[in-house]
């Protein structure tokens, strides 16, 4: 799994030269995998978001993230009045009422040292201040989805690790849904679900949250009761997967039954899904939910019309970008005919960088769920491996968090082998994404490929170094076209490793075919 040839480094004059590829380039993509991120260290390395939003009177539920040898001990100083720390879980919980923003000190100690550092708990109108991390069940899992697999998703999580790296969504897609009904009358689970809400509370325990999914539709994608109906009370009859008629809006519409609904059971995410058509109809559900006495995350999907995006934006907490990813580069690998609405990786990308100006706390401009590990349950066929070449993948991560996009893992978490591992765990990677400044890594072309460079919050910038070509290639960045002045140190983000002091520009050499090269610059 190691890459035979790791990377050397070449210093000279005024600029750095990074040897970024094997030493001879297969004839073909390279599918075989490698791990060239280092194995984690013994030693407490906090994760995640450093800042936490939470509006007054709306339960608190955040997980410390901390990787390290265990057993640990964990402490909080600091914490508002309302607000309790569970020792042995690292979970901060309660409701505070009194509006503010809250410095609280966290510290970790195990038998390798000791690591300590500060939380910003904003307690105000907005939460959400970095970008959602967790899992999905279409990815594998589809329309048979069951509360079985969501429960092994939810306890992979916990066992393999990655609640210690800032992972805690667990979001139920299409498939979940029956007839309305409960107090509210809002959708209750089919036949393959039981307590919903014994559910939530036993994710909930684990330190993990929640989502669930709908549409304004009268049936949802894969023909599952929708937020519409043709009966004043939400009266349904199944149609077959694929019936166009259910995907119409009905006139008699019921947001706020399912509103009251997801919050009596402890959802955290709702995933609000259908061909976006209608501010009014997204604003109906933002409203809702935004009117129930917990902090519910709402993802508007798919494809979210640009020139409403900023209608759009002040909705959602999450604003799809373009259709739905699946696993290739481009979708002209793809059968034209059969999957018109499939994108590839690029595809998304030349979507995506035109909403740039509209990621912020709060709100994030969401790409897709990843497309890594085994993949496939829409179609109830065994799970295969992603088709993604090992470099694309090393792009495709490299990109949400460049992006600051929400980490979504599209793959049951079980299945996943210690090279997807590795793509998901790398936390100087990770740290891209959950950077408290929250900006959109601006695109630019420059010689070789292109970069994205991305400001954050420490002072430093980001840069990948992008290859979308064909053949192995150097691609350069400049001081100016990064931002930067003057010495930097120039630290590999994948490799976990420091390139040297650079000057000038910086240049990754012989970087593979839709591959790249992951670089932070501090100034010295």
């Amino acid at each position: 799994m190691k890459r035979a040839s790791m990377p050397h480094f070449l210093l000279g004059g005024m600029a750095c030269l990074l040897l970024a590829a094997r030493a001879q380039e297969p004839a073909g993509p390279d599918l075989k995998p490698f791990i060239i991120t280092p194995a984690a260290q013994a030693l407490p390395r906090f994760n995640g978001g450093s800042v936490f939003g939470v509006r007054p009177g709306s339960p608190i539920q955040y997980t410390v993230a901390v990787a390290g040898q265990r057993p640990m001990t964990l402490s909080a100083e600091g914490l508002p009045g309302g607000a309790t720390f569970d020792v042995k879980k690292g979970l901060i919980r309660g409701v505070v009422k009194a509006p503010g923003t809250y410095l609280v000190r966290l510290r970790a100690e195990n038998a390798a040292g000791k690591a300590a550092r500060g939380l910003k708990l904003v307690v105000g109108d907005a939460f959400a201040l970095t970008p959602p991390m967790g899992c999905n069940t279409w990815g594998g899992l589809g329309p048979f989805v069951s509360e079985k697999g969501v429960r092994a998703s939810a306890e992979a999580m916990v066992r393999k690790g990655l609640v210690d790296h800032g992972y805690c969504y667990v979001n139920i897609d299409d498939g979940w849904q029956g007839a309305r009904g409960g107090a509210f009358n809002g959708i209750q689970p089919n036949e393959k679900f039981g307590d919903m809400k014994k559910l939530c509370d036993d994710l909930h325990a684990l330190g993990l949250k929640v989502g669930n999914y709908s549409t304004p539709w009268r049936t949802s994608y894969a023909g599952f009761v929708g937020g519409s109906s043709d009966s004043a009370d939400g009266t349904w009859a199944k149609l077959p997967p694929g019936t166009k008629n259910g995907w119409t809006h009905g006139p008699y519409r019921f947001e706020i039954n399912d509103a009251r609904q997801a919050a009596a059971w402890g959802i955290d995410y709702f995933k609000y899904d259908w061909g976006i058509d209608s501010v009014a109809l997204a604003k109906a559900m933002g409203d809702a939910l935004h009117a129930q006495p917990r902090d519910i995350v709402l993802e508007l999907s798919n494809t979210a019309p640009f020139n409403d995006a900023e209608a759009y934006t002040s909705i959602g907490t999450m604003t799809r970008t373009d259709g739905d990813l699946v696993d290739v580069w481009s979708k002209t690998q793809l059968d034209a005919g059969k999957q018109k609405w499939a994108l590839g990786i690029r595809d998304l990308w030349m979507a995506h960088k035109k909403w740039e100006k509209y990621n912020r706390p709060g709100h994030w401009n969401m790409p897709c769920p990843l497309r890594v590990g085994l993949l496939g349950g829409w179609d109830n066929k065994p799970l295969r491996p992603s088709r993604l070449t090992v470099d694309e993948q090393f792009s495709h991560i490299s990109l949400w968090c460049l992006w600051s996009a929400p980490i979504i893992i599209g793959a049951p978490l079980e299945t996943l082998d210690p090279f997807t591992l590795s793509l998901l765990t790398n936390d100087e990677v990770l740290d891209l994404d959950q950077d408290p400044l929250g900006v959109q890594a601006r695109d630019i072309d420059v010689a070789g490929g292109e970069a994205l460079v991305k400001k954050l919050a420490d002072g430093s910038i980001a840069v990948g170094l992008f290859n979308p070509g064909e053949q192995p290639s150097t691609v350069t960045v400049t001081w100016s076209e990064a931002g930067v002045a003057g010495l930097q140190r120039v630290r590999d983000l994948w490799r976990q490793k420091d390139v040297g002091a650079c000057d000038g520009s910086f240049a990754a050499k012989n970087v593979p075919r839709h591959g790249v090269v992951l670089v932070r610059l501090f100034p010295l």
